[in-house]
């Protein structure tokens, strides 16, 4: 299916740096809770995300993601996610983050 580039400019995606990272044991599958900051426009949201396979929560803060912020709020047991982290699956399926290879001011939206 081909989109028009007015299509693709309504998804909003930003980067952010995750600040705190809190386990999920909740979660059905293995998932952390993150706290990302996205700079002053979006300030600070949350997100649930199942990224256990690759990296330790410790490693986890300070790190920039990518993530769509307009999506509405999702209930995922008793945790709500403010935003959707984007990741890519490895060989077996365990999702690895995506981000940018150079430090980028918070809330600079992808182009």
């Amino acid at each position: 299916m081909t989109i028009s580039y007015d299509d693709f400019a309504k998804v909003d995606i930003r980067v952010g740096t995750i600040r705190v990272v809190d386990a999920f044991p909740e979660a059905r599958k293995p998932a952390y809770k993150l706290t990302i900051d996205f700079g002053g426009e979006i300030g600070t949201k949350r997100s649930s995300a199942q990224i256990t396979s690759h990296y330790a929560a410790e490693a986890l803060v300070g790190r920039q993601v990518l993530a769509v912020v307009n999506f509405p709020p999702k209930r995922i047991g008793p945790f709500t996610s403010e935003v959707l982290c984007l990741g890519l699956p490895d060989a077996e399926g365990a999702v690895v983050l995506v981000g940018p290879d150079h430090a980028v001011p918070d809330g600079a939206r992808l182009f």
